[in-house]
């Protein structure tokens, strides 16, 4: 018969179905997140554990191992996944997962209807509607062209990214227009790629140029000898960025009412926040 010391020391089978208790130091339950978020995320990309592993160099036991919560991973082989999952960091440690609702992010030109469309669409679909410089805007305590003028560039886009990132991390669903110049930031048009389901909205640029004038805004023409060829260089050089977005909705050719519709019946179809899994993920 075993002893006594030997019944209170030996291992506990776990009955069958029960989840497994947190990894040791994991009382929090940060490993088990982080281990769902990249399964998610693997998945939702088309990954097999082993298509993972080819790219990111890690085995795909320990893939396993961490997407199951019990492997207590390095910020370095964590970097390497992420990095081949083309998936921030900052994204993966800031948001739960399963607590975002669906998130589409709508990116684009000033002009191409990212607010008007935007707002018809989070009706439809029963969502808060946000734009990203607004809340920038909250975050500084001033007018975005004051936040140019005094702090500059630099300085807007990291708080652009401190910004979107917190509202990732909060995981609510909501529709989101972001600002035009976002997806000039590397790191800032991940995170939102990252997180949210992300909507090109294109026009030509004629269509640009007349609706931004139409409400009121003389600044595309401000101190411009020609305006439209400015405009059509900036869309000739941001369009790459913008096509890496998961849709296109051309706003210059499908009336208003008809793009909403369009989309909303689109989006289902693409990989977030539904992930479409591939055989043998």
């Amino acid at each position: 018969m075993p002893r006594a010391r030997d019944l209170r020391t030996a291992p506990r089978r776990r009955r069958a179905g029960k989840p497994a208790a947190p990894a040791d130091g994991d009382h929090d339950g940060l490993l088990g997140r982080v281990g769902a978020a990249l399964r998610e995320r693997r998945r939702a990309v088309g990954f097999t554990r082993r298509d993972l592993a080819g790219r990111s160099g890690v085995s795909e036991r320990f893939i396993a191992r961490i997407e199951a919560g019990d492997g207590n991973v390095s910020l370095r082989r964590l970097a390497d996944l992420t990095r081949a999952l083309d998936l921030p960091l900052l994204t993966l440690l800031a948001a739960p997962p399963g607590a975002a609702g669906p998130r589409i992010a709508l990116v684009g030109l000033r002009g191409s209807g990212k607010s008007t469309l935007g707002r018809r669409l989070a009706r439809r679909l029963r969502l808060p509607f946000v734009e990203l410089d607004a809340l920038i805007e909250e975050a500084a305590g001033l007018p975005l062209a004051q936040l140019f003028e005094i702090h500059g560039e630099r300085y807007f886009r990291r708080l652009e990214r401190e910004v979107l990132a917190r509202f990732i991390g909060a995981g609510g669903p909501a529709v989101i227009a972001a600002g035009g110049g976002l997806v000039t930031d590397p790191e800032t048009w991940a995170l939102l790629r990252a997180g949210c389901v992300t909507v090109w909205l294109s026009a030509e640029p004629e269509d640009h140029y007349a609706r931004v004038l139409a409400q009121g805004d003389r600044r595309p023409m401000a101190g411009q000898a020609d305006a439209m060829a400015g405009l059509k260089a900036l869309l000739a050089a941001r369009r790459p960025l913008y096509a890496q977005a998961d849709l296109t909705l051309d706003t210059s050719r499908t009336p208003l009412a008809d793009a909403v519709r369009d989309l909303a019946a689109r989006l289902p179809a693409t990989r977030l926040p539904t992930a479409r899994r591939r055989p043998g993920a």
